[in-house]
């Protein structure tokens, strides 16, 4: 039966390509006279309303208000992105009622997650979103196979604003000058980056790009999946076959993928040869099998097609009807050396060919790492890939360079100062963190009191033993829970695969004997025997039924889970023994079957190894995670998360054995489990920061992305950013944080810095009204929940406050030392606060304990526990925010919390001030007196939150200096 309004909208919706116009105009002009009730609004509120699961006219207007939810830049609305007013925008342009408007919110509410964060230089419009749909083949095509995989409205939305980003700001393909722009862009660890740069190939491409080559990781393993994956996503059946008759079994010899159990059904299909459909081929200079070795068909596999000799290949043209070429390249030397040979021979050409160079994993092997005494004495010489990488990009002036990473650092540290390096000169992006997507704040109870920790994580300590047994039972439980979840209904696609990583140490002897250690308690575990499904019952009891999703099927008694437990067993056990060892120098040590996850039909094995099971390696299906592995570079470490990801059906069943007192050196231990969240709170400052600056102030950007290194920070002494050769020196200076926390963890511990703090506090001590104010934190959902809570309080001036700060002893000052000086600036794009509220937050319950402090009134010591770097992860408590925030004018007042009103001013800005005692001194109670607690015992510990600005416009952040390699015997240049 033909739906003539979901046809009648589609119709309507197709005309509307710059934005939401006047519906009910088009929808007359239009409809068809047979039809009348089509033009009905209200007949579509009804449609809309009764709808069900799958309705197509509900897909159709998700598709579409989610687009102009999410578009960047949109000349119809002046409303930002991602907001009720854009909608509602949007719906005015549609001349929508109040009825239908409501109905399409519950149907479709506005996706508020935040987008792309970008950094830019600014740069000249080319890409408009017209010109972007007018060359938009491989693109739709790439979007429809997304769709058909699954992903949401919003997720293909945010894909296609992202992507859209990085292609606008590179260089015109036409223009007439030869540009190259450099950018980077940032994703989390295995979040998806590969569908970003595909997105953004088939965009370029599109728009007249007709070189790509993608630096697709060290491996012909990782470079095989990274083709693999274009072919499948966005090359096509029809590139991959050039014309050859897919039904010819002796014309296919030669072509890959006859025997991939994919091909051709999951393979895209563009409906015959783009170039007689409109558009163009796409040649493949490389195959999955295949690296590259040398231009196959000679130096003419490179000479294009131009409809007028006489004139450019970059003129549109001749542009638009060549064919383009694709090649995704191993980092290795050898292979980039014969790449470069046969682009030498090839001439004049290239200075017209518009290239895109992607650089999978760019933090690895692409970023110059000289011996730092030699950098020193300024005596740099290129590392190999380096080097060639600088090589293509000088042999092919057009040549655009995007590195992608999810550990950013060593190339922001590549040298500004460097003109032929791969510096992100030109833009920076910082992808979303993805809907679905498991990383380090799942494992990690960051702000809250949460249960990622508990549900997800098992420490390794000395008195718990090494638990590898116990991690060996958990890898079998959960692969039986995902066969007895398959039977109960949910798909088998995301249980395919099912693995364990084990990864302890980097040398290969270790991984060996460790594999034979495994093999031989695999055999000892008697999971057919009555001793085995007793200690499986108990684990799944205790641990896996605890903590299951309530929206997946788990069996309530182990006897249910059973049979699944011996299919499972067997799975493991297939192909010999359940163990893999990854790891090598050469490519033939990968050269595995059950390694390759794309070919093989199931892989469930425990895999050991160690640097070669980090970068770029998708361990597919992972579930149980064994990591001991120390390294002292953050970015290294962030690398080796292989358990984060995507885990769709078995989220619950995720566990992470992690080291919590693993030997560092001869003396030391570290627990890695808190150096993760240290890097986690690292890297999510470091976004949240590029997020303020991503502001233009007067229509500018206020940073360029040579002024980000001074925004990463290392809190942990023994964990660096990045190795010390990839990193260059910068200074920052202030950070302007108006209506934003302050909340200084680095405290000395010292008695006599501690006493000399309590004295300096002491005034404001004093200052403390006798009578306590109740402040009130509200629930977010508007449920009616809140939290009271009694605190003393005080005015400070701005001066008295800063003199408090200036004055104290810090454990870290070079980190306290940006904020001091926002607080010390004056001008009108300082800090716009003229005075503070200080608030002691007090309680009364029976396991209180209140103490004067050099004779203050008594006051509610709270308890924080320093980590293992002498800091504390967390000053203020989440429930106490809120009141600050209303006083500071980040939150608008509320009736309910009426002391927040009434010590509201504008210019004034909130304290929250605690005597903090580390247990390790003792318990508070035994501490306090009636005289008091000594005040070398006690850290007065602050969190603050300036006054949010009152400027129309915005001010910029930042202030700092950074140095510059090349001009090193010159002055500091501070950047304003």
């Amino acid at each position: 039966m033909t739906d003539h309004l979901f046809n009648l909208h589609g119709d309507v919706l197709g005309a509307m390509r710059r934005g939401p116009k006047a519906f009910a105009k088009l929808v007359f002009v239009l409809s068809e006279a047979e039809e009348p009730a089509d033009t009905d609004l209200g007949h579509f509120r009804d449609r809309i309303v009764a709808a069900g699961t799958g309705d197509e006219l509900i897909a159709l207007w998700h598709r579409t208000l989610t687009t102009w939810d999410l578009a960047e830049q949109a000349d119809w609305s002046a409303a930002p992105p991602r907001t009720d007013a854009r909608r509602t925008d949007a719906y005015d342009r549609l001349g929508f009622g109040a009825d239908l408007r409501k109905a399409l919110d519950e149907a479709v509410p506005v996706f508020k997650e935040p987008g792309a964060t970008v950094i830019s230089k600014e740069f000249t419009s080319w890409y408009s979103r017209d010109a972007a749909a007018a060359r938009a083949f491989y693109w739709n095509s790439y979007e429809q196979t997304l769709r058909r995989k699954g992903w949401s409205d919003e997720a293909v939305a945010g894909l296609d604003e992202a992507s859209h980003a990085v292609v606008e700001r590179l260089s015109d393909p036409t223009r007439s000058e030869a540009y190259g722009a450099r950018g980077l862009v940032v994703g989390y660890v295995q979040s998806g980056k590969t569908a970003n740069f595909t997105g953004v190939t088939a965009k370029a491409i599109d728009a007249g790009y007709r070189l790509v080559i993608i630096l697709g990781g060290t491996l012909n393993l990782l470079r095989g999946q990274t083709q693999r994956r274009l072919d499948m996503e966005l090359i096509g059946r029809e590139n991959i076959l050039r014309g050859t008759d897919p039904a010819d079994t002796d014309a296919l010899i030669g072509i890959d993928y006859q025997d991939d159990e994919d091909w051709p059904a999951k393979f895209v299909s563009h409906g015959g040869r783009p170039s007689t459909r409109g558009s163009f081929d796409i040649e493949r200079l490389t195959t999955r099998d295949n690296d590259y070795k040398s231009l196959e068909t000679g130096i003419r596999a490179l000479e294009f097609d131009k409809q007028d000799r006489t004139r450019p290949l970059y003129v549109p043209d001749n542009l638009h009807n060549a064919a383009a070429r694709v090649m995704v390249v191993k980092k290795n030397s050898l292979v980039l050396a014969k790449l470069i040979k046969d682009l030498k021979k090839i001439g004049p050409i290239l200075a017209e060919v518009p290239t895109l160079i992607i650089d999978d994993e760019s933090d690895q092997a692409s970023v110059n790492t000289t011996d730092p005494k030699k950098w020193e004495d300024g005596k740099v010489v290129r590392k190999a890939i380096n080097g060639q990488i600088t090589q293509l990009l000088g042999l092919l002036p057009r040549a655009q360079y995007v590195g992608y990473t999810a550990t950013p650092f060593a190339n922001v540290f590549v040298d500004p100062g460097d003109e032929e390096d791969i510096f992100p000169r030109d833009f920076l992006i910082s992808l979303p963190r993805p809907t679905g997507y498991m990383g380090v704040q799942d494992f990690h109870d960051l702000d809250s009191e949460g249960t990622a920790e508990e549900t997800h994580v098992r420490g390794v300590y000395d008195s718990t033993g090494d638990r590898l047994q116990e991690a060996l039972d958990a890898f079998v439980l959960t692969g039986a829970l995902k066969l007895y979840r398959v039977e109960h209904g949910v798909s088998e696609e995301p249980f395919r695969h099912h693995t364990m990583l084990v990864h302890q140490s980097v040398q290969q002897r270790e991984h060996a004997a460790l594999a034979l250690r495994i093999n031989s308690m695999w055999h000892r575990s008697a999971y057919t025997s009555q001793e085995g499904h007793a200690r499986l019952a108990a684990l799944l009891a205790a641990d896996f039924q605890r903590y299951a999703d309530d929206g997946l099927p788990t069996p309530t008694s182990y006897d249910d889970l059973k049979p699944y437990v011996s299919r499972a067993r067997q799975l493991i056990n297939s192909g010999g023994e359940p163990v893999i060892i990854v790891n090598g120098a050469t490519e033939r040590d990968y050269e595995q079957a059950e390694l390759d996850f794309d070919r093989t039909p199931h892989v469930w094995k425990i895999l050991v190894g160690g640097t070669k099971l980090s970068r770029g390696f998708t361990i597919e299906g992972l579930t149980v995670t064994y990591y001991r592995r120390t390294t002292q570079q953050a970015d290294t470490m962030m690398q080796m998360g292989r358990w984060f990801g995507f885990r769709p059906g078995y989220r619950d069943l995720v566990r992470l054995y992690i080291g919590r007192e693993v030997p560092l050196g001869k003396k030391n231990t570290v627990d890695l489990y808190e150096a993760f969240e240290a890097i986690c709170r690292d890297e999510e400052t470091f976004r949240a920061q590029l997020a303020r600056y991503a502001t233009l102030v007067d229509g500018k950007p206020q940073v360029t992305p040579a002024q980000i290194p001074p925004l990463v920070s290392q809190h942990l002494s023994w964990l660096k950013p990045a190795a010390r050769n990839k990193m260059f020196n910068a200074e920052l200076v202030e950070i302007r944080s108006p209506g934003q926390w302050v909340e200084p963890t680095a405290y000395p511990t010292d008695a006599a810095d501690l006493r000399h703090n309590a004295e300096v506090w002491l005034p404001a001590l004093h200052a403390l009204h006798q009578d306590v104010s109740v402040f009130v934190t509200l629930s977010d959902d508007d449920r009616g929940n809140y939290i009271r809570y009694p605190a003393l309080t005080a005015t400070l001036s701005h001066d008295q406050l800063l003199g408090i700060m200036s004055d104290l002893v810090w454990g870290r000052p070079e980190l306290f030392e940006p904020h001091l000086a926002y607080l010390r600036d004056n001008s009108g794009a300082g800090c716009a606060t003229d005075d503070w509220t200080l608030i002691l937050p007090q309680t009364s319950g029976v396991t209180s304990t209140a103490a004067s402090v050099l004779g203050s009134q008594p006051l509610t010591l709270v308890q924080r526990k320093r980590n293992a770097r002498g800091v504390f992860n967390r000053i203020s408590g989440v429930a106490h925010r809120q009141s600050a925030e209303r006083i500071a004018g980040r939150r608008t007042l509320s009736d309910d919390d009426p002391f927040a009103s009434q010590f509201h001013e504008p210019r004034r800005g909130a304290v929250l001030l605690y005597p903090v005692v580390d247990p390790d001194l003792g318990n508070p109670a035994d501490l306090a007196t009636r005289h008091g607690i000594d005040p070398g015992k006690v850290v007065l510990a602050a969190a603050f939150i300036p006054a949010v600005g009152a400027a129309e416009t915005p001010v910029p952040y930042v202030r700092f200096r950074a140095v510059d390699s090349s001009r090193r015997s010159e002055a500091t240049i501070e950047v304003p």
